[in-house]
């Protein structure tokens, strides 16, 4: 055997005993998304805001990152008429190629959940479902920063600037459209 096969093998068995990462989950399509996040039988529905300018210029205050949709699509999930959460979908470059995520808001306005449904960077840059659920029970405040109470990615701090900012613009578009109402819409 090579001296080249034999240190294969040693940092291989070295990865297993250290308890390299676990292997990513694979991509989700919107509908499987929707649906873990909101099983049956919850009824999910498919709403649109349409936000004025200076709603837009509100939101990029509070978020402190780019919002640039003055038009959102945003699916709100119900039980029984009760409001169960709010489904949001942001596409944003991590680096130089995108990711997309789903960000759940609850009737509380408390992020539930981070999905990553699309990441194009190489995979060990990918956020883990552990890193991501440091998310969850945070509302749009300035501790929801990765100088706050988010720790960053080791070795993948645009990843965790990426998400991050994506889980705030998520949240200030969230304060300006009401999901509970009928008809949905924003605030002018």
């Amino acid at each position: 055997m090579s001296i080249w096969a034999t240190c294969s093998r040693l940092v291989g068995g070295a990865a297993l005993l250290l308890g390299a990462a676990p292997p990513l989950r694979a991509q989700l399509s919107l509908q499987e998304a929707l649906q873990a996040a909101f099983p049956p039988p919850a009824v999910v529905d498919r709403r649109t805001a349409f936000l004025s300018s200076a709603a837009l210029d509100s939101a990029r205050a509070d978020a402190g990152a780019p919002v640039d949709q003055s038009v959102v699509s945003y699916y709100v999930a119900t039980r029984d008429g009760a409001p169960l959460g709010v489904a949001y979908f942001d596409s944003h470059r991590v680096r130089t190629l995108n990711e997309v995520l789903m960000i759940v808001v609850g009737p509380d306005d408390k992020v539930q959940r981070v999905e990553v449904l699309r990441f194009a960077e190489p995979p060990e840059y990918h956020p883990r479902d552990g890193w991501l659920a440091q998310f969850q029970g945070h509302t749009l405040a300035p501790d929801l920063s990765l100088k706050g109470s988010i720790s960053a990615m080791t070795g993948a701090t645009l990843t965790s600037n990426a998400v991050t900012r994506s889980v705030r613009r998520v949240l200030a578009l969230h304060r300006r459209i009401h999901p509970f109402t009928p008809t949905g819409g924003a605030a002018p």
